[in-house]
């Protein structure tokens, strides 16, 4: 990951910090019956992450492990209970209330489904400009002008001007997600925030967008954060990846490193479970490595590390001490008592 680093008067850091996140939490007070006590459900427990210029960090891990929550918080849709966020070297806070609309600039986020976060009732043309009105950005509003910026948002991600006065469900699936691709890039920001954005889409075309993340990434400078389940994909198009599991981060590094040694237990029990990867866990993946149980319960979860109900390794150590995300080698950290440590 790239290492912490202080702002600069243009707003980016000094190792080129577009994103920083220190211990980010997210509780929810949750009710189990009419007559019980509030549980708190913790479902970001203390993430810290980065993210540079041009860079691509993944988040993975299984369901309920906070991913969304956190990608959430990252555009500034969910405040953090507790933690500091900060976006082009300004905190979070200062783009909230009448700024928000300045954070939009500078952030957007890409959603699973483009079957629900496009408006069926608007043709592509209205979803195109709702950015700019919401935005009130200072742009040449002249008729050709709008049209000729609205033709290249769709050129951009392979879709042609003919389809401006169409709407989203005369669009197929990887269709209406280009579009979705569209509406974020239309006030150039720094940073794009895909939550699993191939999730629903048919296996056919998954590649297609992903490939066209890939290219506007290398095009326009993006940086990007991807949630994602697929870790083969995650492999190929990022730079560094984190390992989540229940609100926690189990393991951070460069995303070839961890692939081909990871240090946490649970990273190794994913890897696994993944067919033909270019690069297979250096242990032998046998039945040890596999998950087995359920993933514990967040509004309970278990005591010290929260992985010991499910590991191989865990001893009487991890039931009592929580492990620190602490390097382990190789510019990886991991959360564990006993990690491997072959990273060099």
């Amino acid at each position: 990951m790239n290492a912490m680093a202080d702002t600069r008067a243009d707003g980016s850091g000094r190792s080129g910090l577009v994103l920083q996140a220190r211990d980010l939490c997210r509780h929810f007070a949750k009710k189990r019956g009419p007559f019980d006590r509030p549980a708190v459900l913790r479902a970001v427990d203390g993430v810290s992450l980065s993210l540079g210029r041009s860079q691509v960090v993944s988040i993975v891990g299984e369901s309920g492990s906070g991913k969304t929550t956190l990608a959430r918080m990252l555009v500034g849709l969910d405040r953090p209970t507790s933690g500091t966020l900060s976006v082009m070297g300004r905190s979070v806070d200062e783009w909230q209330g009448r700024n928000r609309t300045g954070l939009a600039t500078q952030v957007q986020m890409i959603f699973q489904d483009p079957f629900a976060s496009l408006n069926p009732r608007m043709s592509v043309r209205q979803i195109l400009e709702e950015p700019f009105r919401i935005a009130r950005a200072p742009i040449d509003r002249s008729p050709g002008a709008i049209d000729a910026r609205l033709a290249l948002l769709l050129q951009n991600v392979g879709l042609t001007a003919e389809s401006l006065e169409r709407y989203p469900h005369q669009f197929s699936g990887g269709q209406r997600q280009r579009i979705a691709i569209a509406r974020s890039l239309a006030l150039e920001p720094a940073i794009l925030v895909c939550d699993e954005p191939v999730a629903a889409l048919d296996v056919s075309v998954r590649a297609q967008i992903i490939n066209l993340l890939k290219s506007l990434q290398e095009r326009l400078g993006i940086s990007i954060v991807l949630i994602a389940h697929d870790l083969s994909v995650v492999e190929i198009v990022s730079d560094d990846v984190v390992v989540m599991y229940i609100g926690k981060v189990m393991e951070a590094g460069p995303v070839e490193t961890v692939y081909r040694t990871p240090a946490h237990p649970y990273t190794a029990s994913l890897l696994a479970s993944v067919p033909r990867l270019r690069h297979e866990p250096r242990e032998d993946p046998g039945s040890r490595l596999r998950l087995k149980g359920e993933l514990p319960s967040p509004l309970a979860p278990p005591s010290g590390c929260r992985f010991r109900t499910r590991c191989w390794k865990a001893q009487k150590i991890c039931a009592e001490v929580e492990p620190p995300l602490a390097p382990v080698g190789g510019n990886v950290r991991a959360a564990c008592h006993f990690p491997e440590r072959s990273h060099g």
